[in-house]
């Protein structure tokens, strides 16, 4: 196991500037325990492996080195890679991987689809919550926090690795081509969620946390969804309101829902 003890280690540095632009350098890296045995466990080509000095005596971290022989391994010095890292104690294992060419095409079904949804933390639990609903598809449009960005992936928590993901795609471009219903999330206005049969496709059109979703994208959909709330409150958390969505529909299509349409 090679190690580097230096900011100014050409490798480190590498490291570094992949860190700060995932997308710009074609790979990611999947932090903690967790993502790197996932990607172990899928198959996922692990370009290197990095440990931390004191990482690599977690009897977690160790079992996972004796599984993945034959890999290029580094270990840095544990203020190192807690730069690397942006986590202000982490375990000390982390993993190099390719970021995966998004798809020519849709998988068949529902898609969620970001505007501007800035939190790295949203992003996230977005897209764990969209692999836990079966929704394969996930565009993210302009201004979205980058999906392959070290706090999206441990928000994911290995959805990743279930979703095709698109990055600085043209929602209303997108709308034009696709087969599914867009459904609107507006915080007020719109007709309730539960008053919808959610048996189709549905591409869900999700917003900025503060903003929510532009004049443009609301206009372009069929469907204008409202979550009703206790009385006294005024908006959920994007993260929270998406998966009330995608369960919502989970939920119908499990009891044999017909197509999609507003109840009268």
């Amino acid at each position: 196991m090679r190690q580097i003890a230096s900011r100014d280690n050409a490798r480190f540095k590498a490291l570094r500037a992949l860190a700060a632009d995932p997308r710009g350098h074609g790979r990611a890296m999947a932090d903690g325990i967790h993502l790197v045995a996932t990607c172990l466990a899928r198959g996922v080509a692990i370009r290197q492996l990095l440990v931390s000095e004191s990482g690599q005596h977690h009897p977690e971290v160790a079992a996972l080195l004796r599984g993945a022989t034959g890999l290029d391994c580094l270990c840095l010095r544990d203020s190192l890679f807690r730069e690397l890292s942006g986590v202000t104690s982490p375990i000390g294992i982390a993993a190099v991987i390719d970021i995966p060419p998004a798809p020519a095409e849709l998988s068949p079904g529902d898609a969620v689809l970001l505007e501007a949804v800035q939190d790295a933390g949203n992003v996230g639990a977005i897209l764990r919550t969209a692999a836990a609903a079966g929704v394969r598809n996930v565009l993210l449009g302009p201004g979205c926090a980058g999906a392959w960005t070290a706090r999206v992936l441990r928000g994911g928590q290995g959805a990743h690795f279930s979703l095709d993901i698109r990055e600085q795609v043209d929602l209303p471009a997108a709308l034009a081509g696709g087969a599914a219903t867009a459904v609107a999330t507006v915080a007020h206005g719109g007709k309730s969620l539960y008053e919808l049969d959610l048996g189709g496709p549905v591409y869900w059109l999700v917003g900025n946390e503060g903003a929510g979703l532009s004049a443009e994208l609301v206009a372009a959909a069929k469907i204008r969804a409202t979550i009703p709330l206790a009385a006294g409150t005024e908006s959920l958390n994007v993260a929270a309101a998406t998966a009330i969505c995608l369960f919502e529909a989970r939920r119908q299509r499990a009891a044999g829902a017909g197509g999609i349409a507003a109840r009268p």
